[in-house]
C-alpha cells in the first residue's frame, strides 16, 4: 500500500472510531450500542455514498488531466428527470435508463467540446453546463416531483444481490473499469501525461484535444449512471436532485489523493475519499449538528484537502 493511501486509510479508521465513540451509549445491563456502528446505518451510508463515489470516479480523470467539472450534480438531476419522465410516459425501464445515461454522456461530450474547441476554461464551460442542465431539469418537470415509477425500476436502487446493494455492485464494476483504463491502457497514461505537462504531451504526439473530450464524456456518463440510480433509489424524479453534489464529488477526489494541479491520483484513493465524505455527513447528522454547520464542516474539509494537496505538490 502506498504511503499516501496509507494516510487516507488511517484517516478513515480514525473517523470511524471517533464516530463510534461519540454515538455510543451503555444500557442498564452494561450492553454497548453505537448509533453509527450498526448494520442499518452502515447500509444507508453505503447506499448514499455510492452516487458520490461513482461521480468522483468519473471526475477523477478530468482533474488528473488538469481540468475540473462543476456540472456533475446538475447532470445527475437532468439524467434522473429524463429517465423518470420517460418511465411515466410508458417507455420501458431499459430504454428509459439508457436514455438517462445518454443524456449524461452527451452533456459530458458538450463540456469536452467547449473546453477543447472554443478554448473556454474548464471552470467556465462546466459552470455554464451546470446552469443549463439544471434549467432543463426544471423545464421538463415544471418544478414538480415525478412519482409513481415502476416498482421494478425502484428495485434497482433499493434492492440487493447476495445482500450487496445493487448501487454498490455497479460502483464496484465502474471503479474496476475506470481504474483499469487509467492504469493499464495507453489512453490512461496519456491522461496522466497531459495533467503533468500538457505542452510536452502535445509535442510527444498525444492528441490532447481528443483525450480531453474523452475524459469529460466519461465524467458525464458517470453522472448519468448516478442520476439513474439516484432516481431508482428514492423512487421519484426531482429537478433538484444532486444539488450541491459537485462540491462533495470534487472534495472526495481531492481527499482521495487526486491533485488539483493534475497528473496524479488513483481510483482506490477516490473511493476512500468518498467514504470519508459520506461517513462525515452521516456522523454530523447522527450528532444532531445543524445543517448550516454541516456545510461549514464540509467546507473546512475541502479547504484542508486543497492545502494538503498544495503542500504535497511542492
Amino acid at each position: 500500500m502506498k504511503s499516501k493511501h496509507l494516510g487516507i486509510w488511517l484517516a478513515l479508521v480514525v473517523e470511524v472510531l471517533l464516530l463510534t465513540i461519540l454515538t455510543s451509549s451503555f444500557g442498564s445491563d452494561g450492553s454497548f450500542e453505537s448509533t453509527f456502528l450498526n448494520w442499518s446505518n452502515i447500509s444507508q451510508v453505503i447506499r448514499a455514498l455510492s452516487f458520490i463515489a461513482i461521480m468522483a470516479i468519473g471526475v477523477a480523470p478530468v482533474i488528473i488531466s488538469g481540468g475540473i467539472d462543476l456540472s456533475v450534480g446538475s447532470i445527475l438531476g437532468f439524467s434522473g428527470v429524463v429517465t423518470a419522465v420517460l418511465l411515466n410516459n410508458g417507455i420501458d425501464i431499459f430504454s428509459a435508463s439508457i436514455a438517462g445515461l445518454v443524456v449524461g454522456l452527451l452533456s459530458g461530450f458538450v463540456n469536452g467540446i467547449l473546453v477543447t474547441e472554443t478554448k473556454l476554461p474548464p471552470f467556465i464551460a462546466t459552470l455554464g453546463m451546470m446552469s443549463i442542465a439544471r434549467g432543463l431539469a426544471f423545464a421538463l418537470t415544471g418544478g414538480e416531483t415525478i412519482r409513481n415509477l415502476p416498482p421494478e425500476f425502484i428495485a434497482v436502487g433499493q434492492g440487493a444481490i447476495l445482500d450487496i446493494p445493487i448501487p454498490i455492485l455497479i460502483l464496484i464494476i465502474f471503479a474496476v473499469a475506470i481504474g483499469y483504463f487509467l492504469k493499464a491502457t495507453k489512453w490512461g497514461r496519456y491522461i496522466y501525461a497531459i495533467g503533468g505537462n500538457e505542452e510536452a504531451s502535445y509535442f510527444s504526439g498525444v492528441n490532447v484535444g481528443r483525450m480531453k473530450i474523452l475524459v469529460y464524456t466519461l465524467c458525464g456518463l458517470a453522472a448519468g449512471i448516478a442520476g439513474v440510480l439516484f432516481t431508482a433509489r428514492f423512487g421519484v424524479g426531482q429537478s433538484t436532485s444532486g444539488l450541491g453534489y459537485e462540491l462533495d464529488v470534487i472534495a472526495a477526489a481531492v481527499i482521495g489523493g487526486v491533485s488539483l494541479s493534475g497528473g496524479r491520483g488513483s481510483i482506490i484513493g477516490v473511493i476512500v475519499g468518498s467514504l470519508l465524505m459520506g461517513i462525515l455527513r452521516n456522523g454530523l447528522v447522527l450528532l444532531n449538528v445543524s445543517a448550516y454547520w454541516q456545510q461549514v464542516a464540509i467546507g473546512l474539509v475541502i479547504l484542508l484537502a486543497v492545502i494538503l494537496d498544495r503542500k504535497t505538490k511542492r
